[in-house]
């Protein structure tokens, strides 16, 4: 019996598969209230406890998951599975990895009114400071997480997580237009990051964002120059650039965009992508994946050459090469895929005031809204949540309303100015019907000519 509370001699003949065979084991709690039109409409609060059986034979995966870690019961899932009973362990000494990431105030020991209370102050402070709203929408969710990985390679990982998020969506009406701002903090921490960022300030910024729309004119249609901030965070980068950079996308074809162009220039020499789940604290990080690698930074653009893809373990064999861990998954109900953790562009040369000021007429993005990307054409489609309207280098006024569309291969070759300021976003992001926590960043960058949907003169 290890310090994980686990006899590995139990588990470890189920790793016993042909090819690669591996035993996930995983434990989690969590609490989520959502509070609207001032009132407390749910709260979810639960536990649960799996483990996922993964077996790869000759190239073909079989997965199967059972709601409780009983040796016994999983031993006759493998059966059933595989069609051979568990084979013996071979002798091998199996050393714990073992990380528990820090955590100054455990969200569980934090009482439930004390969190509906944070909730209720901030809707008061935006219903009572700021005119037509419309709807709040709230959220706090806290979730810890514990998974053990024993797998045929000789890994035997154990990780602990805890994570805090909170969420401000603000809906906003006058003669007839509605206007949403929204906000969000969210981390590997425990209830401290809500003393790091207050959830109330936070909310009121989603108000001022919605409130501010009402009065501004739609967007000018058309193409022309734009400006991303880095306060905008990575939203473009993770959507219009990363999935097409996730090894499966590109070995199955559905993301040719940049199939077999490692070595090849894909953007400016100024510019260079990287994927990196080991930035402390950040939503998207971990120290192991969900296969027992070790986490690691990943250069995916180096100085405008695409260096690497998103590998997990299957997709690395695949290419011959080694996983750079980035296999994860939901939950031990779901086998590990390639996924991004913290991607972002690297931070360039320019100051981020000249680059504004190098903008004749344009669109100044501050903040990035929701967005789609065909990963076979690289094309894209993002919503504004904040725009500006530029001339001569000066912001003339707010816009609304507007859109950003373009084909990403083609929008990352074409950026020409990388300022050295660094800006991020965090979200969930979906794939293959799982959500992972991810962060998205990048420093303020100018785009000399893109598609912007909005009004036509």
């Amino acid at each position: 019996m290890t310090k994980s509370g686990i006899d590995i001699h139990h588990w470890a003949p189920l790793t016993m598969g042909k090819d690669y065979g591996e035993v996930y084991l995983e434990e989690s709690q969590g609490t989520t209230i959502h509070l609207e039109d001032s009132k407390v409409e749910e709260i979810l609060s639960g536990r649960d406890q799996g483990v996922g059986l993964r077996h790869i034979k000759q190239h073909e995966t079989f997965y199967s998951s059972l709601g409780e870690w009983n040796p016994e019961a999983a031993a006759q899932l493998y059966t059933r599975t595989l069609g051979i009973p568990p084979q013996r362990s071979p002798q091998k000494e199996w050393k714990l990895s073992r990380v528990l990431h820090p955590v100054i105030q455990k969200p569980e020991e934090i009482s439930l009114d004390r969190k509906i209370e944070i909730l209720k102050k901030a809707d008061q402070e935006v219903r009572e400071g700021f005119p037509h709203i419309r709807q709040v929408s709230l959220t706090y969710g806290e979730r810890r997480k514990r998974f053990i990985l024993i797998n045929s390679l000789g890994h035997f990982r154990e990780e602990a997580r805890t994570t805090v998020l909170f969420t401000a969506h603000v809906t906003t009406e006058k003669d007839g237009i509605l206007q949403t701002g929204y906000e969000v903090v969210g981390g590997l921490k425990g209830f401290e990051i809500l003393e790091d960022t207050d959830p109330i300030q936070l909310a009121r910024k989603a108000a001022r964002q919605a409130v501010a729309k009402l009065s501004a004119p739609a967007a000018r249609a058309g193409e022309m120059p734009a400006i991303i901030a880095s306060e905008a965070g990575g939203t473009l980068i993770h959507e219009a650039i990363g999935h097409s950079l996730e090894a499966d996308l590109v070995q199955e074809g559905t993301s040719p965009v940049y199939q077999g162009k490692i070595g090849q220039t894909v953007a400016p020499e100024f510019l260079t992508i990287i994927d990196d789940p080991t930035i402390p604290f950040y939503r998207g990080s971990f120290a192991y994946d969900d296969e027992g690698s070790e986490a690691r930074l990943t250069v995916l653009v180096e100085n405008g050459v695409l260096k690497d893809y998103l590998y997990d373990y299957t997709t690395a064999q695949k290419d011959g090469v080694s996983s750079n861990a980035h296999g994860r998954r939901e939950s031990y109900h779901h086998k590990p895929i390639p996924r991004m953790s913290n991607l972002y562009i690297a931070p360039g040369k320019d100051d981020p005031r000249e680059i504004l000021a190098s903008l004749e007429k344009g669109l100044l993005v501050t903040k990035m809204g929701g967005g789609q990307v065909n990963t076979a054409t690289g094309e894209f489609v993002f919503e504004v949540d904040e725009g500006f309207w530029v001339e001569g280098g000066e912001i003339k006024h707010q816009v609304r309303d507007a859109s950003l569309l373009g084909v990403g291969p083609e929008i990352l070759k074409s950026i020409d100015r990388l300022g050295w300021d660094m800006g991020w976003a965090i979200g969930t992001c979906g794939k293959e019907g799982q959500g992972v926590p991810v962060s998205d960043g990048l420093p303020t960058l100018r785009i000399p000519k893109i598609l912007v949907g909005g009004k036509h003169d």
